[in-house]
């Protein structure tokens, strides 16, 4: 009789992303899974052939993750980029560990910015064609602009160097649009 498997794929991704979440990817080492999922490492490597197969997985639960934070963000502004910046910063502060992994890391599974921006969330078509709708002659270069203070300031945060309230950002980003659109 074969043995019950009772270590899951779905408890090893789990696992990774909450350590992922907690202490940055780094920190997930085959060794220290298989202590924090309560087994030895070989029910891992029975699912993964490396962990770099484990890492792309954890990658891309926390693109969902974002994705899912970025549709359940409650922005105000009729101001284009502006609930998208104002997310981003927010995510930032929130979970560190994965914006330095998904936004500032070297691997990113072969996905540029812009796509994890457009993928799951299509945030920035939509907001790109909010612009245009507004008027903004030139939406890409603006955003584009737009994204040099957002990134920066949601860098800042995750080192705990951004001191302004969200609605001070809001604001800032508000102000920078006009600015851009001038």
């Amino acid at each position: 009789m074969a043995r019950k498997i009772s270590i899951t794929k779905e408890m090893l991704i789990e696992s990774a992303f909450d350590m992922t979440r907690e202490e940055g990817l780094a920190q997930v080492t085959a060794r220290r899974l298989a202590t924090k999922t309560n087994c030895s490492t070989q029910p891992i490597f029975r699912v993964y052939s490396s962990m770099d197969q484990l890492y792309d997985e954890v990658y891309e639960k926390a693109i969902d993750f974002f994705a899912e934070f970025y549709q359940e963000y409650r922005g105000n502004s009729e101001v284009p980029f502006t609930n998208l910046g104002m997310a981003y910063i927010e995510f930032a502060g929130k979970e560190p560990q994965l914006f330095q992994m998904l936004f500032m890391g070297e691997k990113r599974c072969n996905a540029s910015l812009f796509g994890m921006l457009n993928g799951k969330t299509s945030a920035l078509h939509k907001e790109i064609a909010k612009a245009k709708a507004q008027g903004a002659k030139d939406p890409s270069g603006i955003f584009m602009k737009m994204w040099i203070f957002i990134h920066g300031a949601a860098c800042m945060m995750t080192t705990g160097d951004y001191d302004l309230s969200m609605e001070e950002t809001k604001g800032l980003l508000e102000e920078a649009f006009g600015s851009f659109t001038k």
